[in-house]
């Protein structure tokens, strides 16, 4: 039965997300990055969120949203689930994704990811890349934006080895602003490369922010523990959650 409901939940996803690019492309050309933002993918996260509550039974738990700072802000998320790319966009003003440069490339998909000026990068690159998305990043922050990046380049299983990239050490000394550590469990529920979807609520933690100006190998250190560990107690948390339902069903 979860297959089946994991099945209807993929099929309404995509309709729903290419209903809302249809029906605000003609406009893309003359609404401000702002108004998209507003009224067309904040009102996208809360219908993926109701399709994920109603079809799927996945709810989500935030915590610590009292350690946002205002303002210019570096974003630092574990990485588990496709979750996070759209459920954590409602908790900020003006955020900005570090985001791979093939996804630019997707049909429509792409021309809203350049219009609400999404940050690409291509791997292929190397330290020219890190420089492009340093340069542009710190852009973005002048204006007053926020940058999420994930530090380990892509989604990670539950519980796997963490493998934090140092460019997020390096990006974070060049913006010069605060970083806000986000712990989640959301592979358990929402798990990559899987259809196989399980009902339970995600918890997500915005941890404690961190002072902008620490040397890089402190902040790399820092920020790789106070992650890792906010999303292995997240983990047992949840593992605990999912094992009691089995045992009361």
């Amino acid at each position: 039965m979860s297959v089946v409901r994991s099945a209807l939940f993929q099929a309404a996803f995509y309709g729903v997300t290419l209903l809302y690019m249809l029906v605000l492309l003609p406009a893309l050309p003359f609404i401000s990055r702002q108004t998209l933002w507003r009224t067309g993918v904040t009102a996208w996260v809360c219908a993926v969120a109701f399709l994920l509550r109603v079809i799927v039974g996945i709810r989500a738990e935030v915590r610590g949203t009292e350690n946002i700072p205002p303002g210019p802000l570096l974003i630092v998320a574990k990485h588990q689930s496709a979750w996070e790319t759209l459920a954590l966009l409602p908790y900020f003003s003006d955020p900005a994704f570090i985001l791979k440069r093939e996804l630019m490339r997707i049909p429509i998909f792409g021309w809203f990811a350049a219009k609400t000026r999404m940050i690409p990068v291509d791997r292929s690159a190397g330290s020219s890349a890190l420089k492009a998305m340093t340069r542009t990043a710190r852009a973005e922050i002048a204006g007053g934006r926020q940058i999420l990046i994930f530090p380990e380049g892509t989604r990670r299983p539950p519980g796997a080895p963490p493998e934090y990239k140092f460019g997020v050490a390096h990006l974070y000394a060049s913006l010069g602003v605060p970083c806000l550590p986000v712990a989640l469990n959301s592979g358990l529920f929402w798990p990559r490369r899987a259809l196989n979807f399980r009902p339970g609520t995600i918890i997500v933690e915005f941890l404690p922010a961190l002072p902008a100006g620490l040397p890089r190998d402190a902040f790399m250190a820092r920020i790789e523990h106070d992650i890792e560990a906010a999303s292995d107690r997240l983990l047992a948390e949840g593992r605990a959650a999912l094992g009691a339902e089995r045992g009361a069903g």
